[in-house]
């Protein structure tokens, strides 16, 4: 496509954006998050796609929602990208598949399995889908500073919510039972739509991203007959993120 000042889908240009991003899924939650940026400005939306701009440490930086899954957040990062960002954190939530993962938990993706479909445009299934080194410690060392229950491995990331919640009325139900189970014996922690992607597509583009997610419930838990809380309140996966985000300014200005 063309090279535009105004990006096509995020509708704004490299004035708008700072050069680090968290990427929620949720427009909804834009808002929120940007209340811990200083001097916040909302810059619009368009489609999925809420930005709100503000400063970390007197550096620019923006909350950029992207929707659910790879095709719309790739399209985020690439856009973003094409407007001078680096950096990216997402902040979600998952579902616990390892049973040590409790809803409430933190977890910090340190790898994702590419059940995905958009990665596979960017490099081959061979091609590892990880975060850059430095924003997932960063992510970690906030943690233990913070005191928080978190985890650290591999995510699943899919492409279709009820592929997973509603896998045997599905034609492919056996091949999606099996693939849980290999998912559980490799000891993967949880499963959500996006990290695959976001790692992936940072790669070919030689830009630093990270994931980190608010566990909501554990199916396996559940089926285990484990007790558990259904959790929604994401601001500690929230609040970890920017406080990660500003660990790597100062690293960066350093």
């Amino acid at each position: 496509m063309q090279n535009k000042e105004i990006q096509y889908h995020i509708n704004c240009s490299a004035k708008d954006i700072g050069k680090y991003c968290i990427l929620p899924g949720d427009p909804g939650r834009c808002k929120a998050i940007a209340t811990l940026f200083d001097n916040p400005q909302h810059i619009g939306q368009n489609r999925e796609y809420n930005i709100y701009t503000g400063y970390l440490h007197g550096e620019k930086v923006s909350v950029v929602s992207t929707g659910i899954g790879g095709p719309s957040t790739a399209i985020a990062v690439e856009e973003l990208v094409a407007n001078g960002a680096h950096t990216f954190i997402r902040v979600g939530t998952c579902g616990g598949i390892d049973l040590e993962v409790q809803s409430g938990d933190v977890v910090i993706a340190t790898g994702a399995v590419r059940q995905d479909g958009t990665s596979r445009e960017y490099a081959p299934l061979s091609f590892p889908a990880v975060p850059d080194f430095n924003v997932a410690t960063a992510l970690v060392e906030v943690s233990k500073k913070s005191n928080l229950t978190y985890h650290t491995g591999v995510v699943q990331s899919k492409d279709s919510f009820y592929g997973q919640h509603s896998a045997n009325r599905m034609p492919t139900s056996t091949q999606l039972r099996e693939q849980w189970t290999a998912w559980k014996r490799l000891g993967v922690l949880a499963s959500e739509m996006e990290a695959s992607t976001l790692f992936t597509v940072s790669a070919s583009l030689r830009v630093r991203s990270g994931a980190v997610f608010h566990v909501v419930w554990n199916q396996e838990r559940e089926l285990a007959g484990l007790d558990q809380n259904e959790s929604h309140d994401t601001n500690l996966a929230v609040t970890l993120a920017v406080n990660a985000l500003k660990e790597l300014i100062l690293q960066d200005k350093a």
